[in-house]
């Protein structure tokens, strides 16, 4: 893919760039969102989606990687800050979609490196922007282990000072400008100590890159001030503020050791995470499918259709929604498939549900060729609070083109006038290391109420 990098100069962004690399992806243009030149205190916004100390020094960064770079002013604000985020005027997300919007009609570009770890604010954010320009979010770094990823930073070459401390044990006379090889031991301390994040995903640190493999030259800071942010006794926030700066030649080296994919957290984040949330909701308490108690999954399916009764914990299954067609044509198949999503949603309303209460489906279709088609009227049936989601190919009787079975839930108990907490979705669409086939209509994981705390 044409890829278009969002930077802010930090190694997050430049080390998920090397992956994307690795990746067979090419890089063509950095992006990044800078505060407005009249604002005061604008070194340091205090945004929550974008970094702005080291500003001074992008366009060094971009002359360091021979590329493009695109820039748009910050002119909105944190308005929306709910876990999910729908279009909002003013907010500063949708200067990013400005951003983006300009660079993919200029660029021609398919897909979006972004540097997220473990914020799940920023993800949900750039993916909403995303998912609006026809864009494929790159996240590589998503979900990895800190410590071991900022090993690999390091020991990938990634040339990385600290630029800004926020965090108790952090001080600005001892860690401000030192590089990343120089602070791992004191980062590692301070995460058993205080429980720092060591890659500073909790806003402990921030970080500029002064070079890495990706770079064509290197970039040498000549001169910087500290700027005392906020004088906390015990944590105080301050950042370097560049004055003078200038790029020199680097020897080019092989990049074959710096440019390796590591999938090696794939499998142990994904099922830690997704285990964690089933013993969180308790999910001996949801009553079994109809059809375990019938017939082997998927492999056969429903006569006729069938609801359970709504168990104590407010589970309940739908089973055997099908969708019947005359011939695979595209245009039959999409049609049989609208048909189904159109009954299950009169069926869902019947039960006094809606279609967000709905947090599994299970789909049998009975040929995969059909899907492309199929998940077309999926997505359209499901925007928000997306159902975990499993897709198998079966047997399935002539002129059946899917099954679904679905379990919804909807809590049966009232504290006072309101229902307890909504359910928590994870939804990620990036392409990641952690879930590599995101990019579906569907969520990794849900959790749903009363959590077990």
């Amino acid at each position: 893919m044409r890829v278009a990098a969002l930077i802010s100069g930090g190694k997050d962004s430049c080390y998920n760039m090397m992956q994307c690399v690795a990746a067979g992806h090419q890089i063509v243009a950095l992006a990044n969102l800078k505060p407005a030149k009249n604002k005061v205190g604008s070194d340091e916004l205090d945004s929550y989606m974008y970094q702005t100390v080291g500003h001074q020094a992008i366009e060094l960064f971009a002359e360091a990687m021979a590329l493009p770079l695109y820039r748009q002013t910050i002119r909105g604000t944190s308005v929306e800050t709910g876990r999910m985020y729908t279009r909002c005027e003013g907010d500063e997300v949708e200067d990013l979609y400005e951003l983006l919007k300009y660079i993919k009609e200029k660029e021609e570009i398919d897909g979006i490196s972004v540097g997220a770890i473990l914020s799940d604010y920023q993800r949900v954010r750039v993916e909403n922007v995303c998912k609006r320009l026809d864009l494929q979010p790159l996240a590589y770094l998503w979900r990895r282990n800190q410590e071991e990823l900022l090993k690999e930073m390091i020991s990938s070459d990634i040339q990385a000072m600290i630029i800004k401390v926020a965090a108790l044990g952090l001080e600005p006379d001892k860690h401000l400008g030192k590089t990343l090889d120089q602070v791992q031991f004191d980062l590692s301390e301070l995460s058993k100590k205080y429980d720092v994040n060591v890659c500073g995903e909790g806003g402990e640190y921030e970080t500029f890159t002064l070079d890495c493999p990706l770079f064509k030259k290197k970039i040498v800071v000549d001169s910087s001030e500290v700027v005392l942010h906020s004088p906390d006794a015990f944590a105080p926030v301050a950042y370097l503020r560049f004055l003078e700066l200038h790029l020199e030649e680097k020897q080019l080296t092989s990049p074959d050791k710096h440019f390796a994919i590591n999938c090696s957290c794939e499998m142990e984040c994904n099922e830690d995470h997704i285990s964690a949330i089933a013993e969180e909701n308790n999910q001996d308490e949801i009553p079994p499918p109809i059809w375990t108690s019938l017939h082997p999954p998927f492999l056969q399916y429903c006569k006729k259709l069938e609801c359970s009764e709504k168990s104590p914990n407010g589970y309940q299954w739908i089973n055997c929604i099908t969708a019947s067609f005359l011939s695979s044509e595209s245009e039959n198949v999409v049609r049989a498939a609208s048909e189904a999503f159109s009954s299950l949603q009169a069926i869902i309303n019947a039960k006094g549900l809606e279609l967000k209460d709905i947090i599994l489906v299970y789909m049998c279709v009975k040929n995969m060729e059909d899907f492309s088609a199929i998940n077309s009227s999926y997505v359209k049936m499901f925007s928000l609070c997306l159902p975990t989601r499993v897709c198998v190919e079966a047997l399935l009787p002539d002129g059946l083109l899917f099954s679904v079975d679905c379990l919804a839930h909807k809590s049966n108990t009232m504290i006072g006038e309101v229902l307890p907490n909504s359910k928590e979705v994870m939804h990620v669409q990036s392409v990641s290391h952690w879930a590599p086939a995101s990019i579906g209509p569907y969520s990794q994981a849900i959790r749903v109420p009363p959590y077990t705390k």
